[in-house]
């Protein structure tokens, strides 16, 4: 019985071993894949006609402004003004009550100095990979620079290249390495295994 036991978790160990060996190369790839297509300096970044920014929540759930969401729009807003786009895809979430696009497109005509007139809204940027197809699809761009923190840009670069666009990184000011920080990085590091995940299956996620 013992040495059945012993077997037993031999395998486990081993499986859980190959897990994490999978679960590292799959960032590996993702890292790989989206090499020297990301920029934190603005003199570095090649000019785009237009740049897709990701949305999140501009508002913590304690009614604070979202750091997340301020660097971002500082992000564009720099981008724009050292002429590196002409135009902007500000994509996220609408529902009844809560409306990424258009707090975005508020922030950056009244806060970054962004004419209102350049700004297009989509409203059903439900994930990563809808705005990364929407982009692509609906609004016939291919070649954009996407502004995220860039912890989250490799991913939405991974799906933009595995979906045949020309795109490019702008990595917005991550925050200070608080709870939400480690949170959001623990979290990106799994999402990357998803994506590979989807990819390798042919699933277009839905998260």
């Amino acid at each position: 019985m013992l040495r059945v036991l012993t077997n037993i978790f031999k395998v486990l160990f081993r499986l859980l071993e190959l897990g994490i060996l999978l679960l590292i190369l799959a960032n590996v790839w993702v890292v790989a894949l989206t090499s020297g297509r990301t920029y934190t300096k603005i003199s570095k970044v090649p000019p785009r006609d237009c740049a897709l920014v990701l949305g999140t929540s501009p508002k913590m759930r304690s009614g604070v402004a979202n750091p997340y969401f301020v660097a971002r729009m500082d992000a564009v807003g720099t981008l724009y003004h050292h002429g590196k786009i002409k135009k902007i895809i500000v994509s996220g979430e609408k529902s009844e009550n809560y409306d990424e696009p258009e707090a975005m497109k508020n922030f950056l005509v009244y806060n970054e100095g962004v004419p209102e007139n350049i700004i297009t809204k989509d409203p059903k940027g439900f994930n990563t990979h809808k705005s990364i197809l929407r982009c692509k699809n609906v609004y016939n761009e291919k070649n954009v620079i996407i502004v995220s923190q860039g912890f989250h840009n490799l991913r939405a670069l991974f799906f933009a290249r595995n979906n045949g666009m020309n795109a490019l990184g702008f990595d917005a000011q991550d925050v200070s390495k608080n709870e939400s920080y480690y949170r959001n990085h623990t979290r990106e590091f799994f999402a990357r295994v998803l994506a590979v995940f989807y990819y390798i299956l042919g699933i277009s996620p839905e998260e």
